[in-house]
């Protein structure tokens, strides 16, 4: 939840306005708010930040639900694994 310098509840629709222009000035692909969160949970997952600090992060209770629900893991970064991996059975 954000509030305004007041301290009341910013209204959703003015946050989702707020977003909205952000995004236009950043000039990036327009997703929903929402989305941000699961956006920053598979970055900090490919910059390789610990899980507890990542759920610290997205104020998640339980571990699960930022790793399972929230991070996804890129291709990239599974072909690595892999590979290394393979470097140490052979």
């Amino acid at each position: 939840m954000f509030t305004t310098r007041t301290g009341r509840p910013v209204e959703p629709h003015n946050c989702n306005r707020s977003f909205a222009k952000a995004v236009e000035l950043a000039e990036v692909r327009s997703i929903p708010v929402h989305a941000t969160r699961k956006t920053c949970a598979s970055l900090l997952v490919a910059l390789n930040v610990h899980p507890r600090i990542a759920m610290q992060i997205l104020r998640h209770s339980q571990i699960a639900v930022t790793m399972n629900i929230y991070s996804e893991v890129s291709s990239e970064a599974t072909r690595k694994a892999l590979k290394q991996l393979g470097e140490q059975l052979f």
